[in-house]
């Protein structure tokens, strides 16, 4: 084939769907309807499953209660109407063994296409009842005359009532043609490292193979391109961010460094140590650093950033510490503070209520240069917050803010580095996925203080065991937390999730909460947790003060009413889940958790992080409404380990394919084919190759490149779809 026609074929792929032949108008807007718009869409319209007609089973070897394939011929097709709109059409197949009844549900069509003596192929799950094996909507696939159903796979392509399944891959395949020639985008040498089949070759098999390796090999070639473009298209990103500017290279070795190691009470766990070590080196390099440290709950991430923070005043510039709540950034201050003292650098607070006067006296010495450490909220994007010398970036819970604001943040020096920071434990395989143009420090195990946390999951009925525990931490005069959800949400809310257009607060999808922060609902009903408050403190805990906390709370009360929790003059709090985050008693030792069902793993795992913080043994009673046996399931997850990565792991592998990244992450719409438990190590290889190519081309302008560059340029045209925004 000529290389102007290799050029054209490769073109065709973005051009209007309705060029493909046999697509109508009608066809196209139904392909439309299904997200289909461009020939590229098409023929990256990956099946929900393959039927693997090469183990095609009898309708009497067939095991029950198992997916298989069975050929026979149809003896009579009858259509019954049990009830108004409800249709099934009752197949009965026999074979040369015996008889399998199959029951397709609202297709009446069926009776116009299937006749008495044709041959075809059915493929589902097996039960026995009414003294017949029998099937009920399995894939059905007629075989023509002289077809032999063994030896084919078929792939099953998502489907609408105005274009069945057969239909969708007749069209793919006539996709398929009009691109036959197109290029390769991989270089060479990475095809061979892999031996990967090329593209057009494993987009045949991943549509028409003619055995389940070629699928296994299909996916696996179109999965690594997945990631690589992926990879590729978040390193360029994380490049412009600096284009054109001076880095700063950080003092790692200053006095108030190593003032602040003398100050800091304890002495360093290994992993501390080494994260530590990690961030100073990449502060220390030339380049900008943009740096993940992901820390489960109470792994000290606070105490690791403030040695950046030091580094920073060493240099002399200046650091900006931004928190999503008010009563964590007021924590960061508590914590940080004395640290920071003892190292001789200067420090500030700054959030939305903080008074006019000191507002402008910590805007006067950000601008004259002498306050080195700005810790705040979204107070610090203001306009009029302008540091004389921003070399350090840090943002914690970074996934709570969008993408604008963390920019901001950054803009406001020349090319700071950026340190970000999590809390929700993430698998590096997902890591490497979601934040790619991030180097990556993890901190996994909590400093061994003695205190042990154990949960327990509880049904409604079974409640009382919980509250029973928390009396008598109580009378030990330890504190509880009792976390209610919110049961009520502004109507658009609830209109927005039943249609799926809600997504959880994290940017990554490793759990999908069900209920998020109830700041993030202005129009959320607080009542439930105000009518808990009155009910326990007259009823349950009558001999103690129980104070609330809820979200919609001015800034103010919050503070007002944690403070005096933390001076134990309330030692019952009833919190909706602005507890989350930020929060840190450590004589509170029991956490009771209603409704607990309608939280998602990860936000359980960071609202149980509030307890066991000190010295004391802690407990966490989950209290669940579901007799859901799957979600009990889940919950159970939480008694069984304390450890948020392995909660993380254990999340993921309940997930569906394509189902771990959500909708809106970074990317996702072109990450149709990467499942992030079955795929790390390609996921890894992926991010290794993509360092290389771009350490030896950052452009990708050598010859060899230049497709790869324009498929990366064409799947993700702007920061917003790499970027989740």
């Amino acid at each position: 084939m000529l290389e102007a026609d290799r050029i054209a074929d490769t073109l065709a792929l973005d051009e209007p769907v309705g060029r493909v032949r046999m697509v109508s108008p009608g066809r196209a807007k139904a392909l439309d309807a299904m997200g289909i718009r461009t020939v590229r869409d098409l023929v990256t319209h990956v099946p929900r499953r393959h039927l693997d007609l090469t183990n095609v089973q009898t309708a009497a070897s067939c095991p029950l209660g198992q997916l298989c394939t069975v050929v026979g011929v149809v003896h009579k097709a009858q259509l019954k109407r049990p009830r108004p709109r409800l249709a099934l059409v009752e197949i009965t197949l026999v074979d040369a063994t015996g008889t399998l009844m199959v029951t397709m549900f609202q297709q009446p069509w069926l009776m116009d296409k299937l006749e008495q003596g044709m041959r075809i192929a059915v493929s589902g799950k097996v039960e026995f009842n009414y003294g017949f094996k029998r099937m009920t909507n399995p894939f059905l696939e007629v075989l023509e005359p002289d077809q032999d159903a063994q030896g084919r796979v078929i792939a099953v392509h998502p489907a609408t009532e105005k274009l069945s399944a057969t239909m969708v891959r007749r069209l793919v395949g006539n996709a398929l043609e009009a691109c036959a020639g197109l290029l390769d985008p991989l270089p060479t040498a990475l095809r061979t490292r892999y031996r990967l089949m090329s593209r057009m070759t494993a987009l045949r098999c991943l549509h028409f193979a003619h055995d389940m390796d070629e699928v296994r090999e299909a996916k696996r070639r179109l999965a690594y391109e997945e990631v690589l473009l992926l990879e590729l298209a978040l390193m360029t990103e994380g490049l412009k961010r600096t284009a054109g500017r001076r880095p700063c290279a950080h003092v790692v070795d200053g006095p108030a460094l190593r003032a602040l190691d003398a100050a800091v009470p304890f002495t360093l766990t290994a992993e501390q140590q080494k994260a530590r070590e990690e961030i100073l080196s990449r502060l220390a390099a030339p380049e900008a650093a943009n740096h993940l440290l992901l820390g489960d709950v109470g792994t000290g991430k606070t105490v690791v950033a403030a040695y950046a923070l030091a580094a920073a005043a060493d240099t002399g510039g200046q650091a900006m510490l931004m928190a999503p709540t008010e009563v964590l950034a007021r924590q960061h201050g508590k914590t940080l503070g004395p640290l920071l003292d003892a190292a001789n650098v200067s420090w500030a607070v700054l959030t939305g209520s903080t008074p006019a006067a000191e507002r402008d006296a910590i805007q006067a010495g950000l601008a004259d240069g002498s306050l080195s450490v700005l810790v705040g909220t979204h107070a610090l994007l203001e306009d009029d917050v302008v540091p004389k010398r921003l070399t350090l970036a840090v943002i914690d819970e970074q996934q709570r803010f969008g993408v604008d604001q963390r920019a901001r943040l950054l803009d406001k020096g020349e090319a700071p580095d950026a340190l970000y920071l999590t809390a929700t434990p993430i698998p590096r395989s997902l890591a490497l996925a979601v934040y790619g143009n991030l180097t990556l420090s993890y901190l996994k195990a909590r400093p061994n203080r003695g205190a042990v946390r154990t949960t327990h999951l509880h049904r409604k009925a079974d409640r009382g065991r919980a509250y029973d525990a928390a009396k008598e931490a109580l009378k030990r005069g330890e504190q509880v937390y009792v976390v209610c959800p919110l049961i009520e949400e502004a109507p658009e809310k609830k209109d927005a999730k039943r249609s799926g257009g809600l997504q959880d607060n994290d940017v990554y999808a490793f759990d999908r909460v069900v209920i998020e922060s109830d700041e993030d609902f202005a129009g959320a009903d607080v009542s439930a947790a105000t009518k808990q408050a009155a009910y326990l403190q007259s009823t349950v805990f009558a001999d103690w003060d129980v104070a609330l906390l809820h979200g919609r709370m001015k800034p103010a009360e919050k503070q007002e009413v944690m403070d005096r929790f933390a001076r134990n003059e309330s030692q019952v709090l009833v919190a909706t889940t602005v507890i989350e985050v930020g929060v840190d008693v450590p004589n509170a030792t029991v956490m009771i958790v209603e409704d607990a069902d309608r939280f998602g793993l990860s936000q359980l795992h960071q609202l149980r992080g509030r307890v066991g913080r000190g010295a004391l043994d802690a407990q966490v009673h989950l209290v669940a409404a579901t007799k859901d046996a799957e979600a009990l399931k889940r919950l159970s997850a939480l008694e069984r380990t304390d450890d948020g990565f392995e909660l993380a792991e254990f999340d993921l592998s309940l997930r569906r394919e394509g189902d771990i990244l959500g909708n809106r992450q970074h990317g996702a719409s072109a990450l149709k084919l990467v499942n992030i438990v079955r795929d790390r190590n390609v996921i890894e290889a992926a991010h290794r190759d993509a360092e290389d190519l771009l350490a030896r081309d950052p452009m990708l302008d050598q010859p060899e490149h230049r497709a790869l560059a324009r498929e990366m340029r064409l799947l993700f045209s702007s920061a917003a779809d790499i970027q989740g925004g």
